[in-house]
């Protein structure tokens, strides 16, 4: 067992809480918060990306009925 000092073992779970590990699964090379950002997505936009990104590692199909709410939000918007 490593031996981390509690600022380190505080660091990390900081950057597990901030950047989870089923985002690295995805393969994408790129974690969504990044892609987000760099096509300056609003809410609605972010979170069917986050959702759909995760759903094959953290919470499957629940993961996809989120994404399916913020997508019905988002064709609403566009269709007023």
């Amino acid at each position: 067992m490593t031996n981390y000092s509690l600022d380190e073992e505080d660091r990390k779970k900081e950057e597990e809480m901030i950047n989870p590990s089923h985002y690295h699964k995805s393969g994408l090379g790129i974690e969504p918060l990044d892609y987000i950002i760099a096509n300056k997505m609003d809410f609605l936009q972010g979170n069917i990306v986050k959702y759909v990104t995760r759903f094959p590692f953290k919470n499957g199909l629940e993961d996809l009925i989120k994404a399916k709410k913020y997508l019905d939000k988002l064709i609403e918007r566009e269709r007023t």
